[in-house]
């Protein structure tokens, strides 16, 4: 009896409660209730009166709310399964007669009636599958466990077809729970969900909704709290407003699982039966996307660079605030990814989206998607995520087979004023984009538009190197340049502007390039001047020429060691076990490095210089690194037929061995040629090669 007062005076309390607070304050006491309580009929009544109660459902609820709803069925299936594995009561309302574990189920379902909206069945039947089910407790039998899951799906898909709207807290609502119970379906019931309502409720809920990312405005709400601290320095004091508002976002139930969530996203874009639908869910991306672009260049903090931001950001908001922010972008931009994934999938195998109709232009809408984002990935790295290195092969592979589609991308991407460095770091930074995703389109676009965009836009940072704030996107720049000059059709533009690169090259050398860039650099440049590149045709003594300036270059070069970060640059990632090189060392190993691309003839008059220039290196040490490399490149398999028999010819025969092995050493001797001898003395004799 005490059980049913106490129950009584519950539900008295769920009808007259005045405000939303109090309600789910007693929320707690519905959650005991419900697995103590020995009549179905109870049982069922508790459960329905929670899904109706006007003092829960007649004031507005958001998610969090909602969710409370849900863990009432979540803990007291929990409960049941503790009681039965205790065999006895936990709660001390007497001692009422025990259901068993799917009677009690059932009499919870039942409470799902016709007196409350389907769409918060899905709250009651959601919450008992965790319950059960969840962290693997494997608390019901198979075909009850079966039936749940098909209660789930029947009401998910009738809640979603009864719904008019795709962002009021019903379809949030929806979103949440399955969120939560998908990875506990079987496939054959996740094949009876309705994707194609569900996939715009989805997008809409998670990139627009309140209860999701607020379509990416909450970044420029930020810039209203940002400000200038003592110092010249810019400041987001965590008692601001929109920092807890920024906390209210990623603490909210769905960005705080926005990775199953996108998985679940992109499971649907998978599913769908309408290819429409999924273009439609790509414009709402790239509209979100969007926005964030534009939201984060008003806003005060775009205009730090990465590189500064130690100088003019405040040391607590560095520490505290912007950490958070930059969390919140880096989850928008992984949620993004896998769906794009998803969709990049979608169009390589459904027929309808792989038609020349859909596919280029899903593809120019994943690259912008990943531009608009490209302030937020740009600080992760692209290769640091798999998923992401395939989105944007995968889109520039399909763009690829439309070239005059390609062209019109770049030029809608292309830097807003070309041939100038911007100063403000967003711009900069879409300018990075565009030379990194430029260069994958260079075998496809005439020799016109890969000077007019790809060349004017890399030439101003080219002699960048110098200023730490744009090391990444000059080494974009030279990678750029030196595409458009490998490709063939290219020729006329390589022979126009390589004696400006090459001038460029040198001039920047050791001091704003490393001596791992510039030897990659130039033996690309000798690579594209020899044969049997058109260029050679028209310029056959180019590689001759550019080797004879770097023969002069290296006779007046520095023997002194280089600091460290200019033999490796930017880009190593690992430590340089060789010895520190001098820029002679280095532009000695840059001659070696393009030997593999001369004729035989020329061969013929270089190896003999290099060796010399080997011979002329100063430092042991650094002479041993050339000579191994100058038998590295002779004897690895660089050099084709042709080169390789005469290299062997020219070491063996023509005294390429002593030249390389004892020419230092014979030089030593010849500075003392002049010396006094007794008559018919012999000279020191050179050592013998062990070789």
């Amino acid at each position: 009896m005490a059980t049913e007062r106490s129950l009584a005076a519950l539900l008295r309390s769920l009808q007259s409660s005045s405000d939303l607070q109090s309600a789910l304050n007693l929320l707690p006491t519905a959650a005991s209730f419900l697995p103590a309580l020995g009549n179905p009929l109870n049982v069922s009544l508790l459960a329905s009166q929670l899904l109706v109660a006007p003092a829960i459902w007649e004031h507005p609820l958001d998610l969090q709310a909602c969710r409370r709803i849900l863990s009432v069925f979540n803990s007291a299936a929990i409960a049941v399964l503790q009681n039965d594995a205790v065999d006895e009561p936990r709660i001390p309302y007497g001692q009422p007669k025990k259901l068993g574990r799917e009677e009690w189920v059932k009499a919870v379902v039942n409470g799902a009636d016709d007196k409350s909206p389907r769409w918060r069945h899905v709250l009651l039947i959601g919450g008992m599958l965790i319950g059960f089910e969840a962290q693997d407790r494997q608390g019901l039998s198979w075909s009850m466990r079966s039936k749940l899951e098909t209660a789930l799906v029947t009401a998910t898909n009738l809640s979603l077809q009864e719904s008019g709207q795709k962002d009021g807290v019903d379809a949030q609502c929806i979103t949440m729970v399955l969120n939560y119970t998908f990875e506990l379906l079987s496939d054959s019931e996740r094949a009876n969900l309705d994707y194609d309502i569900l996939l715009p409720v989805m997008i809409q809920t998670t990139y627009s909704s309140a209860e999701g990312l607020l379509g990416g405005y909450f970044l420029g709400a930020i810039d209203k709290d940002i400000v200038e601290a003592p110092g010249k320095q810019f400041k987001w004091p965590a008692q601001s407003v929109t920092f807890g508002h920024v906390s209210a976002i990623l603490s909210s139930p769905l960005v705080s699982s926005l990775g199953p969530l996108s998985r679940l996203m992109a499971h649907a874009v998978e599913n769908t039966g309408d290819p429409a639908i999924v273009s439609q869910a790509v414009d709402h991306v790239a509209g979100f996307a969007r926005t964030l672009m534009v939201q984060w260049r008003q806003n005060k903090l775009s205009e730090v660079d990465r590189a500064e931001e130690a100088e003019f950001l405040e040391s607590d908001s560095l520490s505290s605030t912007i950490p958070a922010l930059w969390k919140l972008l880096r989850n928008c931009l992984y949620s993004t990814v896998i769906v794009l994934r998803a969709v990049l999938g979608r169009v390589i195998n459904d027929r309808v989206l792989a038609a020349g109709g859909s596919a280029p232009f899903l593809s120019m809408q994943a690259l912008h998607i990943l531009r608009s984002l490209y302030f937020v990935s740009s600080r992760v790295g692209q290769n640091s995520s798999s998923q992401h290195t395939f989105v944007t092969l995968a889109a520039v592979d399909i763009l690829l087979q439309y070239p005059e589609l390609a062209e019109n991308f770049l030029r809608s991407i292309k830097p807003s004023e070309l041939g100038q460095i911007p100063a403000h770091p967003f711009e900069r930074c879409l300018d990075l984009f565009f030379l990194n995703t430029a260069e994958l389109f260079t075998f496809v676009l005439p020799s016109e538009p890969s000077e007019e965009l790809l060349i004017s836009a890399a030439v101003p940072y080219l002699a960048a190197g110098a200023n730490r704030l744009l090391l990444e996107i000059f080494e974009a720049a030279h990678s750029v340049v030196l595409a458009v000059f490998a490709i063939p059709g290219n020729a006329a533009v390589a022979a126009k502007h390589l004696p400006f690169y090459i001038d460029n090259l040198f001039a920047v050398f050791p001091d704003n390039l490393s001596a791992r860039q510039f030897r990659l650099a130039f033996k690309t440049a000798i690579k594209i001047t020899a044969p049997p590149s058109l260029l050679s045709n028209n310029q056959p003594l180019l590689p001759s020429v550019l080797l004879e300036v770097l023969h002069e270059r290296a006779l007046h070069a520095s023997t002194a060691p280089l600091p460290q970060s200019a033999q490796s640059g930017g880009g190593a990632t690992e430590p340089d076990q060789t010895p520190p090189l001098s820029e002679q060392a280095a532009l000695t190993l840059a001659m070696i490095d393009s030997l593999c691309f001369l004729r035989v003839e020329v061969l013929e008059e270089w190896l003999p210089l290099t060796a010399q220039m080997i011979n002329a290196v100063g430092g042991s040490e650094m002479r041993k690194v050339c000579v191994g490399r100058f038998w590295d490149a002779l004897s690895n398999g660089e050099m084709d037929v042709d080169r390789a028999h005469y290299c062997v010819t020219w070491w063996s025969t023509k005294g390429g061995r002593e030249l390389v092995l004892v020419g230092h050493e014979s030089g030593a001797v010849s500075e003392d040629a002049d010396a006094p001898y007794m008559s018919g003395a012999i000279g020191e004799v050179a050592p013998e090669s062990k070789l």
